[in-house]
């Protein structure tokens, strides 16, 4: 009896599981989704670089990117409903134009944002913090462009539109080891 009461819960468990991220990525909680997943994923790509340092894990740094990574959610949700918008369809042209308006406008916004976000809530002032953007963001924007056009080609080519912040957002786990790289290491190697 306990066995097949248990049975009934487990399938019932994953029609509510299924509803649920249906829910989550539906029009209405989209926005929430987007920005949940900005910070959570900015903070896990911070703790695999917080690991590779060596050191015991910082959680006031943790919180801070955390933070960061939720300014950012919303942002990222309204730049990919406006390039949707804009310029619909998955030709190689609007494909092409997609790529070229997220490095030459998102990117350096959400570099400055990162940065000067992150240094501002170290206790920096404004000055420092874009002193810290002017220093590091000619590394950053590189990076930018090795990393960022093929992985939009995949995302305008073949995800659809309400799952595109969560695929930046799981390629970004990889970019925020970097960027937690270079945000956080020694001001000499600059």
């Amino acid at each position: 009896m306990e066995q097949e009461q248990g049975e009934e819960e487990e399938q019932g468990m994953l029609p509510r599981l299924r509803a649920a991220v249906r829910a989550s990525f539906g029009a209405k909680n989209l926005l929430v989704t987007n920005t949940l997943s900005s910070g959570g994923l900015l903070v896990l790509g911070d703790g695999i670089q917080q690991r590779s340092e060596g050191g015991p894990p910082d959680l006031a740094r943790s919180a801070r990117m955390f933070a960061v990574g939720l300014s950012q959610g919303p942002p990222h949700h309204y730049w990919y409903t406006y390039l949707d918008r804009v310029l619909p369809g998955t030709t190689s042209r609007i494909i092409l134009a997609k790529i070229l308006a997220d490095q030459l406008l998102a990117a350096p916004f959400f570099a400055v944002t990162f940065v000067v976000g992150a240094a501002v809530l170290e206790g920096r002032g404004l000055a420092e913090a874009w002193g810290e953007f002017v220093a590091k963001f000619p590394t950053i924007y590189l990076f930018d462009w090795l990393i960022w056009p093929p992985s939009q080609a995949l995302n305008f080519l073949f995800v659809p539109a309400q799952f595109r912040v969560l695929y930046v957002n799981c390629v970004t786990v990889l970019w925020d080891i970097f960027l937690s790289y270079i945000k956080h290491r020694p001001d000499s190697l600059e």
